[in-house]
């Protein structure tokens, strides 16, 4: 009786079976490399390429006004000057308070949105994922036309449902004390909905049988947020620390939009400081140092936290 081994069938005979499926996924990976080929040579073109120039720039002096040819080496002056220059020192600093306030208060009541949302017992709560969303849709420059009313000294709804209750409405847009801490809530109020739908989807992930066990063993609402809630969607609240963390980090548009980086400077952030150096003063070296010292402390400050999260798991 002649046995026929299947496991061999159709491939080449005297070779090893390592070596017989070698063999046989090299069309596969070849049609594959083939498929993925346009989309490498369009982040290769449109990514990569324009990194390597970024830091080519940075060691160099050079004006965007200028063709690239006539790039002068320069060393490392324009990280002194990073390092150094008032100005940028102060976009660090407002960028640093920024991205703190942001997080600190964004995390929080993504969550405490989320946990209320994905409550069965909660009517029309599709709606308002609906109404929390679209903030984040709606182009930014549409909402800095709201947003610039809504903060208007006098006749803005803030202003005057302060001064109803006998408050006195503080500048909020040209107060050098308030002015970073009215963007920071613009912020919060424009990705809010973002962050909460992606904390839903993570809610989705936790098994109802957890909870009915919490609740066998008496634990409240709270009991169970704390200890079956929050530990299942670490990586999702993770996520959205991350994403809160680089979004606030490359502000560009409320700054542009709304304050011109004023009053005083009190709203300079380093990515509305590098569009200034690059395209209003022509110092394209100068912000291609600062460019790629804000990509530096954005990989500095993921790796730090992928860490934590790391050692949190183990």
């Amino acid at each position: 009786m002649t046995m026929i081994d299947n496991t061999g069938a159709g491939a080449l005979p005297g070779r090893p079976r390592s070596e017989r499926d070698r063999i046989r996924r090299r069309p596969h990976r070849a049609s594959r490399n083939a498929f993925l080929s346009p989309a490498l040579i369009l982040i290769g073109v449109f990514t990569i390429v324009p990194i390597v120039l970024t830091f080519i720039i940075s060691f160099s002096d050079w004006s965007m006004l200028t063709p690239l040819t006539q790039l002068r080496w320069v060393g490392l002056k324009n990280y002194g000057s990073v390092l150094t220059s008032p100005s940028v020192l102060g976009a660090f600093k407002n960028t640093v308070i920024y991205v703190a306030a942001s997080v600190v208060i964004t995390v929080p009541l993504a969550m405490a949105f989320a946990l209320l949302l994905y409550t069965p017992v909660l009517r029309g709560r599709n709606i308002v994922r609906a109404l929390l969303f679209a903030t984040y849709v709606v182009p930014t420059t549409s909402i800095v036309i709201v947003w610039s009313n809504i903060y208007a000294s006098g006749y803005g709804p803030l202003s005057t449902m302060l001064s109803a209750v006998g408050i006195h409405p503080p500048g909020w847009l040209s107060d050098p004390r308030w002015s970073l801490y009215s963007l920071v809530i613009f912020n919060v109020w424009q990705m809010l909905g973002y962050y909460v739908v992606l904390l839903i989807a993570g809610l989705t992930q936790v098994p109802e049988e957890l909870y009915e066990a919490a609740k066998l063993d008496g634990a409240g609402f709270l009991r169970q947020t704390w200890s079956v809630t929050l530990p299942l969607v670490r990586r999702s609240l993770f996520f959205v620390g991350l994403m809160t963390l680089i979004n606030s980090i490359q502000v560009f548009d409320p700054v542009y939009l709304l304050t011109q980086g004023g009053p005083a400077g009190s709203t300079e952030t380093i990515s509305y400081d590098i569009q200034r150096a690059a395209f209003q003063y022509g110092q394209a070296g100068q912000a291609s140092a600062m460019a790629v010292t804000l990509f530096m402390l954005l990989i500095v400050v993921g790796v730090i936290i992928s860490a934590f999260m790391r050692r949190r798991r183990a």
